[in-house]
């Protein structure tokens, strides 16, 4: 029964009030000193290419992150997080999805939360590159997802190497993420998005003209008309329904052969009860799950100074259990 049923995670500051506001400050409150990363462009058999961001100090281990939808190697949670497995032993790949790394991706096709072929060529380039004895996953939010549906989709087919993974606020449930997105609370995070993606679209019909009917674009009443009309051609899915089913993590964790950690928070504004599902951590004992009352969408601050929050403790503290089994 792999339910972890108390959490170590202390608490928000004060002034973090709400969900919403433990989700939002910590982007403009947690800081970082300025580093480089050294950048790898991997060119694919498909005449794409990935934007790999790595920051190398000679070791035997390695952490791969994944960053959330339309985020990338930049976001301050990535940063802070390669910043700081670097100081604690490990070597760091942040990885950025097809469109995401700040220059267009030549193919039709866009990342999103199901689309797994891509972490795997990161993985098997990596391993081919530097021959890591040990590889961490740790995703947020869709990059929690997509590093789980890896694990789970490919079972006993994961590289030996790759020991573990660990998901912080991530959408489990992509059906039930994206109902609660439309909640009237959350129009903020539609807007941001939205407005991201919609970008996107128009680039592509640049680059495709007639693929995509972009008249559509300003006729969206709810997400799950884009998901419809952009999200599910763009990722050769039937549509909205079938993207949901054959995306979503929850339906690929039965095949774990790797111990996978998910974390999410009970406030976070972007998550239902379905992205954590207990019965699937009762069931399965490469699941485990976490819950904690407080801390948002990858948020997680505590009333501790510093530029590190919860998440990098809580991620050590869980590689380090994997380590020692």
């Amino acid at each position: 029964m792999p339910i972890i049923q108390k959490t170590t995670y202390p608490g928000p500051p004060w002034y973090q009030i709400n969900g919403h506001w433990q989700t939002i400050l910590p982007a403009f409150t947690r800081k970082i000193a300025p580093f480089a990363y050294e950048r790898e462009r991997l060119e694919l058999s498909d005449g794409d290419f990935l934007d790999l961001d790595w920051l190398c100090n000679g070791q035997n281990k390695l952490v791969v992150l994944s960053h959330g939808l339309e985020g990338n190697t930049d976001r301050v949670y990535i940063r802070i997080a390669a910043q700081f497995f670097a100081q604690h032993g490990y070597d760091v790949l942040a990885w950025n999805c097809r469109s995401c790394s700040g220059e267009m991706n030549r193919n039709f096709r866009l990342y999103n939360h199901g689309e797994i072929g891509d972490i795997g060529l990161v993985i098997d380039h990596a391993l081919q590159k530097h021959h890591y004895e040990q590889v961490f996953l740790i995703g947020y939010s869709m990059g929690g997802s997509i590093s789980a549906k890896y694990l789970g989709a490919n079972g006993d087919q994961v590289p030996a190497q790759v020991k573990a993974g660990l998901a912080f606020s991530s959408p489990f449930d992509l059906k039930d993420s994206v109902a609660q997105l439309e909640l009237s609370e959350n129009w903020l995070y539609r807007l941001k998005f939205l407005k991201a993606l919609k970008a996107k679209i128009l680039i592509k019909d640049q680059q495709f003209p007639g693929r995509l009917e972009v008249s559509r674009l300003d006729k969206i009443k709810v997400w799950k008309d884009f998901d419809d009309h952009f999200s599910a051609q763009l990722g050769g899915y039937r549509d909205a329904e079938d993207f949901y089913q054959k995306a979503s993590a929850k339906n690929f964790l039965g095949g774990l052969k790797r111990p996978l950690l998910l974390v999410n928070a009970e406030n976070d504004p972007l998550l239902t009860t379905g992205c954590s599902p207990k019965d699937l951590a009762h069931e399965n004992p490469y699941f485990f799950l976490e819950n904690s009352r407080l801390g948002g969408h990858v948020g997680f601050s505590t009333r501790e100074k510093g530029s590190y929050s919860w998440m990098e403790w809580r991620a050590l503290a869980w590689l380090r259990e994997v380590e020692q089994r």
